[in-house]
This record gives structure tokens, C-alpha cells and sequence, in this order.
């Protein structure tokens, strides 16, 4: 049986990520942004990241990855990885659908989906007649005014309308520039039917719990290495662990000006983060 350790956050001023590394146990790692950059062509590894994840697996770091990633499900995702040469196994990955399918199920919720058509058969054991309640995710071009309407009737028709929202990024990067995310047209259901979105993804501290729940370590102990501030660092920090921006992705320099969120430590890529992480742990 795993033990759990609360997400906590952290009262006063941490030693720098560096200085933490010794007493590591477990990293976790963004995708998109970190180890590949997103394309039509399903993306290019981040030059150095595949041997990235190869030192850290074989390392004693505990090493899972953590993606809001919901344009298709997590065995296709998985499998586009593994022919970018990346040692990645389903289960380590932890994304938002299968988190919003749990829920769904233990409150009894029937949902009107407006995700990527990719990732609908993650919702295939779930109920959809008569929806009491709407899950949204990245659904790129299905975005459109039409079902972005469809959502909002759904909602503005129930007495308490239910909104879950798989992750709340503005935007992520492809390889042509950056692409608006599901955190836009989430606040735009939020703003017309004057409710709150639950998301389910990071930076949700419960998102983040399960992931240190499967590692079985406390969160002081781990590591998250992103390219998104607010919800990839931001999210972690608040769980109580490090957090490292990589200036890759969608990392902009007004990244490191942000008035609400610091990172613990910036580097150049995954491999630079990698090499400092084994360095200085003795490996």
C-alpha cells in the first residue's frame, strides 16, 4: 500500500533547487515543451531530451510524467513518443482525461464533451444521454462558435451548472508558433454562465497529489520540470515541491518577471536540468 504525503505549501523561503538536489527521490516531468515540441507531423524531440530521460531512468530517481494533454489518449500519445525514441510507459504518464473519467463516475455526472475527437474514447465508458454537466479540453479546431455554443446551452440550462476543464493553459506552443489553449475558452463558458470551472489537470493541487501518491514520496522530495510558469512550476510550488523552468516550449524571458510566480531555478533545456540534477545528487 502507498503511502501519501499531503501537498503542502511552503511557509518561508527555499534553499535553491541545486542545494535540494541531494535529498531528491522522484522527478516529474511536463511533455509537451520538455522532452518534444508539438507539430502537424505529431512533433520533434527538444535536442538532448531523449537521453535526458534515459539518464534519469537510470538513475535512483523515481520518474513519472505529468501533461495536459488532451488531444488524444494517453496509449496514442505514448506510442507517438516512443518513435521519437523516448522510454516512456503508459502508466507513468499522468494526464487529465482518465482523472476527469474517476470523477465523472464517483459523482454520477453524464457530460457533454467538448474535447479533440482523439480523445473521446477515453470518455467511452461514461454515460453521455442527457448531460448534467460539460468537460472541455483542448479540441483545436472543434472550437468553433457552434460548439462552443452547444457547451454554454448545456450549462445555462441546468439549475447548477458543472463545468470541468481539462487544464487551464492560455496557450502552447507548435512548431509553426503558438496555439491557443483550453484555458481561453474555458474562462469564456465561465464569464457567460457566471460559475467557476473545475479543472482537472495541472496546476490543481489534487492533479499534482496523484502523482506523488504513485511515487510514493513526500512532495519536498520532488522535482517538476516545466516549460509552462503558472501551471507547471506555479502548480508544483503550491504542492510544495521545486520547481524548474526549462527555456523551451513556451517559455517567454517575461517568464522570469512574472509577479506572482518565480520559478525555483531556470535552465536551458531538460538536458542542462538533467546533467545538474546527477551532478550534484553524486550519480
Amino acid at each position: 500500500m502507498r503511502m501519501r504525503f499531503p501537498c503542502a505549501t511552503l511557509a518561508m523561503a527555499a534553499p535553491s533547487w541545486e542545494d535540494s538536489v541531494k535529498s531528491l527521490k522522484g522527478v516529474i516531468l511536463d511533455m509537451c515543451g520538455v522532452l518534444y515540441d508539438a507539430g502537424e507531423d505529431g512533433g520533434i524531440p527538444i535536442p538532448g531530451s531523449v537521453e535526458a530521460v534515459k539518464r534519469l531512468r537510470a538513475s535512483h530517481l523515481k520518474l513519472r510524467f505529468c501533461t495536459n494533454e488532451t488531444q488524444s489518449t494517453r496509449e496514442k500519445f505514448v506510442a507517438k513518443l516512443t518513435k521519437m525514441g523516448f522510454d516512456i510507459s503508459v502508466s507513468e504518464v499522468f494526464s487529465p482525461a482518465p482523472a476527469a473519467v474517476a470523477i465523472l463516475k464517483e459523482r454520477g455526472l453524464r457530460p457533454h464533451l467538448l474535447v479533440h475527437d482523439d480523445v473521446v474514447p477515453e470518455f467511452d465508458s461514461v454515460e453521455k444521454t442527457n448531460p448534467n454537466c460539460v468537460v472541455i479540453g483542448d479540441a483545436a479546431e472543434k472550437f468553433s462558435y457552434q460548439n462552443l455554443n452547444a457547451a454554454f446551452r448545456v450549462l445555462i440550462g441546468l439549475e447548477k451548472p458543472v463545468l470541468f476543464s481539462l487544464g487551464r493553459g492560455k496557450y502552447y506552443k507548435e512548431d509553426d508558433g503558438l496555439n491557443l489553449d483550453v484555458g481561453v475558452y474555458m474562462k469564456a463558458l465561465e464569464y457567460a454562465c457566471e460559475i467557476e470551472a473545475e479543472v482537472i489537470g495541472k496546476p490543481a493541487p489534487m492533479f499534482f497529489q496523484k502523482v506523488l501518491d504513485d511515487m510514493g514520496i513526500p512532495s519536498h522530495e520532488a522535482l517538476m520540470i516545466g516549460d509552462d510558469l503558472v501551471n507547471d512550476v506555479g502548480g508544483a510550488k503550491e504542492c510544495g515541491m521545486m520547481g524548474v523552468q526549462v527555456r523551451t516550449g513556451k517559455y517567454r524571458p517575461s517568464d522570469e518577471k512574472h509577479p506572482t510566480v518565480t520559478a525555483d531555478g531556470y535552465v536551458a533545456n531538460l538536458a542542462v536540468a538533467v546533467d545538474t540534477i546527477l551532478k550534484l545528487g553524486g550519480q
